[in-house]
C-alpha cells in the first residue's frame, strides 16, 4: 500500500509539472487561440472534498446546473463539447437544440429565422456514471475512468485548437487534461483550494488592501477562538452579531452565528470605558481590563447562544464547533445594520493576464440570509466605480498568486449607522466557474444585449421596425415616437426545485407555461427562459426572467413560480419546494424597492415644485 501511495504521489507531481508547462504554452498562444476557431470542452465538475460531495443529495444533478454553458456558442468561432454528469433524454436535447437555434432569430428579431446548431455542440456522458452510482465522485474523476468518452473527445478535437473550461478544480481535472493533451483555463488544484477557503480568501483581500469586516482567520484551537472573539468584541463594541465560518464548506452551509454583545453582562460597562478613554481606546493597555472581563464570559455566551445556520448538516453548536476546530475557519463581524445587500461579481483572468469583469449582480436569498439561490443583474446597490476598483485590486492580488480562469468575489454593502456612509466589504472568494457565469451567457444569447459591467448597465438593441406604407397628408403633423426603452434587468437562478415537477413531462410543462403567457418575446427582448438540468428526477429547473426594470423582472419571476406551483399542485399534494421561500423573499425586496421608488418620485416632485417657484420669482 505504501508503494502504491508513493507511486501515486510521483504521478501527481509529474502531472502538475506537465500542467505548468502546458499553461506556459497556452499563455503564449492565447491571443491567437481566442480569435480563431476553437473547441471549448466544458467540464462542470465539482471537485469538493469527498466529505462535502457525500453530503449532497443527487450530487450529479448538482454538477449539471451549468447547462447554460452551451450558450458560449454565441461566439461564431466556438464549438462546444459539454461533459454531462447525467444521461440526456431526447426531450432535453430537443429543447437545447431549439434554444440554441434561436441565435439568428435574436439577431434579426424574426422568430422564423432559426438555424440548426447541432453540428457545433456535442454532449458526452462518461460511461463510468453507471459504474459508480453511489460513490459521489466528481465529474472529472468519472471522465478519467471512462476510456470510451475520452476516445470520443480525442476524435472530435483532432486537428483543432481546444482547451478545457473546468468547474471546481480537482487533481483529476489535471489527469483528464493530460490524457487529452489539452490546457486548462483554470488554476492549479492546490492554489484553487487554498484561496477558496475562508482563511485563504482573507489573505487575498488583506493583500489587495480592500475593506473587509473586523475578523480573524486561521483559527484552529478553542483557546485561539475565545481569545480572537474577545479581542474582536473589545475592538468593536457596537457590533452585535459575529459569524463563524468553516474553511472548507460551500453554499453558506458551514456558518454559525452568535449575538454576543447583547448577552455580555459587562457590555454596558465596557462601552462606558471606551467612551472614557476616547481615542486612546485602541491602545492595548486601555482595553486590557475590558478584554479580561469579556474573555471570561465568552465560553458561556457561545455555548448558550451560538447557532449553526444549516441544522441539517450541523444539528447543534457542539457539532459545528468540532468541525470548526478540526479544519479551521474564520470569525467575522456581521455588518451593524438591518439592511444589508450581498453582491456577487464574476471575474476572468485570461492566460495573457488580461482581467475582465464578466458579470455583477445582487444576491437574492431564501430560507437563510447566508444561502444564495439566485441574483438580479446588473447590481444596483453600490457605486459601480467603487465596486470595479475593489474587484480590480482583488483580481490583481489573485493574478500574483497564479490564479487563472473564472472566479467569484462576494461583497456585502450597508449604510454605517455611525457615519451614514455606504460601506463595501469583501467577504468571500471562490476560484471556480459559478452558475451565474453560464446564466449570464444565456442572458446575452437570448437578448443579443451588451453588459457594461464598468457602469453596471445592461442594454439590448432597439426593436427592428417593420416597414409599413403610410399614406401621408400634405399638412398632417406627424407625432414623434418615443425612443424604445433598451435598458434591461434580469433575475436568474439554477436552484429552483419542486418535487411535483417530477410528475409533469417537459412538453406538458411548456404547454402550461405558454397557456399562462410565460415565455420569451424575441422582438421585445424580454420574458422568461428555462434551463433543464435534471431529466432523471425532473425536480429541479433553472429560470431567467428579463424585464425593462428591476421591479418588473422580479415581479415576473415571482409570478412565474406562483403560477407553476398552482398548476402542478393539488390541495392534498403540495409537494416539497423552495418556490414559496423565493416568492416571499422577492416580495420583501419589491416592498423595499417600491418604497425607494416612491421616495425618489417624491423628491423629484419636490424638485419640480422648487424649480417652478424659482421661475415664478424670476
Amino acid at each position: 500500500m505504501a508503494k502504491i501511495r508513493k507511486q501515486l504521489k510521483t504521478t501527481r507531481k509529474q502531472q502538475l509539472e506537465w500542467m505548468r508547462e502546458k499553461t506556459q504554452q497556452f499563455q503564449k498562444s492565447w491571443n491567437r487561440i481566442k480569435k480563431s476557431r476553437r473547441v471549448l470542452i466544458h467540464l462542470p465538475s465539482l471537485g469538493y472534498s469527498h466529505k462535502i460531495r457525500a453530503s449532497f443529495n443527487d450530487f450529479n444533478i448538482q454538477q449539471n446546473q451549468q447547462m447554460s454553458r452551451l450558450c458560449d456558442l454565441i461566439d461564431p468561432n466556438v464549438e462546444i463539447i459539454y461533459i454531462s454528469p447525467v444521461p440526456m433524454n431526447d426531450e432535453t436535447l430537443q429543447y437545447y437544440n431549439k434554444l440554441l437555434g434561436l441565435q439568428s432569430a435574436v439577431t434579426s428579431g424574426n422568430v422564423e429565422e432559426q438555424q440548426d446548431m447541432s453540428t457545433r455542440f456535442k454532449i458526452i456522458v462518461p460511461e463510468a456514471i453507471n459504474s459508480f452510482p453511489t460513490h459521489s465522485m466528481c465529474l472529472a474523476t468519472l471522465l478519467k475512468y471512462s476510456p470510451r468518452a475520452i476516445e470520443r473527445i480525442k476524435n472530435l478535437i483532432a486537428g483543432k485548437s481546444a482547451y478545457i473550461v473546468p468547474g471546481v478544480m480537482h487533481k483529476d481535472d489535471v489527469s483528464v487534461a493530460q490524457m487529452l493533451g489539452l490546457p486548462i483555463l483554470g488554476s492549479e488544484p492546490e492554489v484553487a483550494h487554498l484561496y477558496s477557503t475562508k482563511s485563504g480568501s482573507k489573505r487575498i483581500f488583506t493583500s489587495a488592501k480592500v475593506d473587509i469586516p473586523p475578523s480573524d482567520y486561521d483559527v484552529y484551537s478553542l483557546q485561539q477562538l475565545h481569545e480572537s472573539i474577545a479581542q474582536l468584541v473589545t475592538d468593536n463594541l457596537d457590533v452585535k452579531r459575529y459569524l463563524f465560518k468553516l474553511d472548507d464548506e460551500v453554499d453558506g452551509r458551514g456558518i454559525a452565528y452568535c449575538d454576543i454583545t447583547p448577552n455580555l453582562r459587562c457590555h454596558t460597562w465596557a462601552k462606558k470605558e471606551s467612551v472614557r478613554y476616547g481615542e486612546k481606546w485602541s491602545q492595548s493597555w486601555a482595553q486590557e481590563p475590558a478584554y479580561i472581563k469579556i474573555h471570561a464570559e465568552i465560553p458561556d455566551v457561545l455555548s448558550s447562544h451560538a447557532q449553526p445556520v444549516n441544522k441539517k448538516v450541523f444539528p447543534s453548536w457542539e457539532v459545528f464547533l468540532e468541525a470548526f476546530l478540526s479544519q479551521g475557519g474564520v470569525i467575522e463581524a456581521c455588518p451593524p445594520s438591518d439592511s444589508v445587500t450581498a453582491i456577487s461579481v464574476n471575474m476572468l483572468i485570461e492566460p495573457n493576464n488580461e482581467m475582465t469583469m464578466v458579470s455583477c449582480g445582487d444576491q437574492i436569498h431564501a430560507e437563510t440570509p447566508f444561502g444564495c439561490w439566485g441574483m438580479s443583474m446588473p447590481q444596483s446597490s453600490v457605486d459601480p466605480t467603487q465596486l470595479y476598483t475593489a474587484c480590480r485590486k482583488i483580481a490583481l492580488s489573485c493574478q500574483q498568486r497564479g490564479v487563472l480562469g473564472y472566479f467569484t468575489i462576494d461583497f456585502v454593502t450597508f449604510i454605517d449607522p455611525n457615519t451614514m456612509e455606504q460601506n463595501l466589504w469583501a467577504v468571500d472568494l471562490n476560484l471556480w466557474y459559478d452558475d451565474s457565469v453560464g446564466l449570464t451567457q444565456l442572458l446575452l444569447f437570448v437578448t443579443g444585449g451588451k453588459l457594461d459591467n464598468r457602469n453596471c448597465m445592461f442594454e439590448v438593441p432597439p426593436p427592428i421596425k417593420e416597414k409599413k406604407k403610410v399614406a401621408r397628408r400634405r399638412y398632417e403633423e406627424l407625432e414623434e415616437e418615443e425612443p424604445p426603452n433598451t435598458t434591461r434587468y434580469a433575475v436568474m437562478s439554477t436552484r429552483l426545485w419542486h418535487t411535483n415537477l417530477a410528475v409533469v413531462h417537459y412538453s406538458v410543462f411548456f404547454q402550461m407555461c405558454r397557456a399562462h403567457g410565460i415565455g420569451f418575446d424575441i422582438k421585445e427582448r424580454q420574458g422568461t427562459v428555462f434551463t433543464l438540468i435534471d431529466n432523471y428526477k425532473r425536480e429541479g429547473i433553472g429560470m431567467l426572467s428579463v424585464g425593462e426594470d428591476l421591479q418588473g423582472a422580479l415581479a415576473s419571476f415571482a409570478r412565474n413560480l406562483s403560477v407553476i406551483h398552482q398548476e402542478i399542485s393539488a390541495p392534498n399534494m403540495q409537494g416539497m419546494t423552495n418556490f414559496k421561500h423565493v416568492i416571499e423573499d422577492i416580495e420583501g425586496i419589491l416592498g423595499t424597492t417600491i418604497q425607494n421608488m416612491d421616495r425618489k418620485e417624491e423628491e423629484e416632485e419636490d424638485g419640480q415644485e422648487n424649480d417652478s417657484m424659482i421661475q415664478d420669482v424670476e
